[in-house]
């Protein structure tokens, strides 16, 4: 009898190094598990500042508002940075906090193209490692087109307003499940794991949802990024 793929929906923001951790470790136990465990990734958009200007705001005015100074901040990065993950992390290149919709409309875009788990990585390494401002809509267009999609077409959606109640309602289901911080896996509904988790833990998980199916929602948490 062929076992049902566990499917694992990630909660995330682009501009949340615990997501980019996060992602790491997914694909490490996820590598581990083939052929053994069938799953489905898909992910989901949460906004860790929704009410963030649309042209985003300076770095370090944002860090100083929601972290009380930089230096502050860096506390985290070095926690970051330890997680071991490989991750080449430039957080002194990152001039902008973006407002992350139209990256969050991209990502469900490219998901209809079957490009979804290769956008999410491409515009953490081009917030995370090149410092650019992702949330302008030339930036997203170009990352568009190093995943295969077509960059002009990109930025025709882009421009309108298709993705908008999708991302939104999407959104406000995970909400509704009680996210408040990410990344966040939910594994077949059964079971919800927060923050950046260990390979071991994210291994159980999804053993455990393989067996279980659907039902109530557990809750264990870790490393986060809160919204604000």
């Amino acid at each position: 009898m062929t076992q049902d793929p566990v499917l694992i929906e990630v909660y995330s923001d682009v501009i949340c190094p615990w997501c980019y951790v996060g992602k790491r470790r997914l694909e490490r136990v996820l590598q581990h598990l083939a052929g053994l465990v069938p799953t489905t990734v898909q992910w989901r958009p949460f906004q860790l500042n929704p009410g963030m200007p649309l042209d985003g705001m300076d770095r370090t005015a944002y860090l100083e508002a929601k972290f009380g100074s930089r230096e502050a901040y860096r506390r985290l990065e070095e926690q970051v940075m330890a997680a071991e993950e490989e991750i080449p992390f430039a957080f002194d290149r990152i001039t902008v906090t973006p407002n992350t919709l139209l990256a969050h409309r991209l990502i469900w875009y490219a998901g209809a193209q079957g490009r979804q788990d290769a956008m999410v990585e491409t515009l953490f390494r081009l917030y995370f490692v090149e410092g650019r401002d992702i949330g302008r809509a030339e930036t997203l267009s170009e990352a568009a087109g190093q995943v295969g999609l077509a960059a002009s077409e990109v930025k025709e959606f882009l421009g309108g307003s298709e993705g908008v109640d999708e991302v939104c309602r999407a959104e406000a289901v995970g909400r509704r499940l009680g996210i408040r911080a990410v990344p966040c896996f939910v594994f077949n509904g059964t079971s919800m794991l927060t923050g950046a988790q260990p390979a071991d833990v994210l291994r159980t998980a999804i053993a455990a949802a393989g067996k279980q199916g659907a039902g109530a929602v557990s809750r264990r948490a870790s490393r986060i990024c809160g919204a604000s």
